[in-house]
């Protein structure tokens, strides 16, 4: 039984024949993501921006949204945030926290609810949620720190085990992924909210893991070629890993093209942000991990791989066998 292979054992692709084009591609789409950004801002969930949020289901037809918002406005609470919410009949309904303690909250939370179900009698409501202005803010201070600390902890340990320009190219990478990601954010208007944070931090590991690979290869192929031009050095590498590299991100995508289509609505948005990141890591694996390394100058005349004593001292005895002076 032969097996399965998306990906001949010997492709010889040069990849970094298009390192140019798909540098300048990757910062336009960077710059964009970040203009999108700033521009429309990302939909903040009720953990980041303090509320009460509930999420109503339509057992039959939904009505337009701007039917649903006129009759929450009515409840008393304010203008409500409405946002379809995974299927095309549900949504999530959002109204501002009202000063005072967790009893003013609490009967709020009772208000909307009740509201809701006398608008629309045959919807069904879920629990509201509540988080308050300080809990949302330190929420938001933790999730951003969080990932800027990943991010450099990901990159001193490439520096650590390869070189500083594997670092700096690790350090590119993720920040390219995390800025697209953003923007994807920004363009569809999904929900951004701890679940969000959780899938940026996934995506951040799964790149590290396929930065791992690639780098190791590369790492493996300047002590066995020490001779060969980095260009040409570089696309073996990848060439070499490229069945690796698809093969993982296809069962990947697969896996959470199944749970996008068939999983829970509360974890849609978990599962498109990471289902993009794996498409986005994966392009970035091939096309973008490795040109950082040419820019540094790194190559068999310019970096030398560390060596262990051992290895160091089989090459002086190496070179004195050889009758060099050493």
């Amino acid at each position: 039984m032969r097996l399965l292979k998306l990906v001949p054992d010997d492709t010889n692709i040069d990849f970094l024949k298009w390192r140019k084009l798909a540098s300048a591609m990757s910062f336009i789409l960077v710059a964009i993501s970040l203009a999108l950004v700033a521009y429309k801002g990302l939909n903040l969930g009720v953990d980041f921006v303090g509320g009460q949020s509930v999420r109503v289901e339509f057992p039959g037809a939904m009505p337009p949204i701007d039917d649903i918002r006129e009759k929450v406005s009515h409840i008393g609470l304010g203008d409500p945030t409405i946002q379809q919410f995974g299927s095309d009949k549900a949504v999530s309904i959002r109204t501002a926290l009202p000063e005072g303690d967790k009893a003013v909250a609490d009967r709020a939370g009772k208000q909307l609810v009740d509201g809701i179900k006398k608008a629309f009698p045959t919807a069904k409501t879920g629990a509201v949620e509540t988080v308050s202005g300080k809990v949302s803010g330190e929420l938001i201070q933790t999730g951003v720190l969080s990932l800027a600390l990943a991010m450099i902890g990901i990159s001193i340990y490439i520096w650590i085990r390869f070189e500083w320009q594997f670092g700096v190219g690790a350090l590119g990478r993720l920040f390219h992924e995390v800025a697209l990601t953003f923007g994807f954010f920004a363009v569809t208007q999904l929900q951004f909210d701890l679940n969000s944070i959780a899938a940026l931090l996934t995506i951040v590991g799964y790149s590290l893991n396929d930065t791992i690979v690639v780098y190791d290869r590369v790492r493996e192929n300047l002590k066995k070629y020490r001779k060969m031009e980095i260009v040409p050095l570089l696309n073996l590498s990848i060439n070499e890993t490229l069945s690796r590299t698809v093969m993982t991100s296809v069962s990947v995508l697969l896996a959470l093209g199944m749970l996008l289509v068939f999983g829970p609505d509360v974890i849609f948005g978990f599962t498109a942000a990471m289902l993009f990141g794996v498409f986005v890591g994966t392009y970035s694996s091939i096309l973008m991990s490795t040109p950082v390394l040419v820019w540094l100058k790194v190559g068999s005349h310019s970096f030398v791989p560390r060596t262990t004593a051992a290895t160091e001292g089989a090459e002086r005895v190496q070179r004195k066998d050889d009758g060099a002076v050493v």
